[in-house]
């Protein structure tokens, strides 16, 4: 079955060693996504990158401390992004959430 429709996307990145409430930031977001019954969300592990500190973050084979950058992508509709923004404020402390419009096409098996 296909299904077509307008929707959301926000794209939150921070650094891998970022928690929440003692958890690791990923998983708190995630959690609170799957509390909120939002659609889609995904958590992406970078090998680099860098932000508003100027700092390089990266993954490393050979070292057991790195801080590498982390983006969840959270997709569902406009409604329901809007519910977890306010979640996202007191959650994110030092990161950059991208916000936009987008066409989904979603596949799944008929029931």
């Amino acid at each position: 079955m296909k299904e077509q429709f307008q929707a959301r996307m926000l794209r939150i990145h921070f650094g891998e060693n970022d928690k929440w409430q003692g958890k690791p930031l990923h998983e708190a977001i995630v959690a609170k996504a799957m509390e909120l019954s939002l659609g889609e969300a995904i958590v992406y592990r970078g090998i680099e990158g860098f932000g508003s500190s100027t700092r390089i973050h990266h993954s490393s084979h050979w070292t057991f401390s790195s801080d590498a950058p982390i983006m969840v992508s959270i997709i569902d509709t406009e409604e329901q992004i809007a519910r977890l923004v306010p979640q996202l404020d007191a959650m994110v402390v030092d990161g950059l959430i991208a916000s936009s419009s987008v066409e989904v096409i979603r596949y799944s098996r008929a029931s």
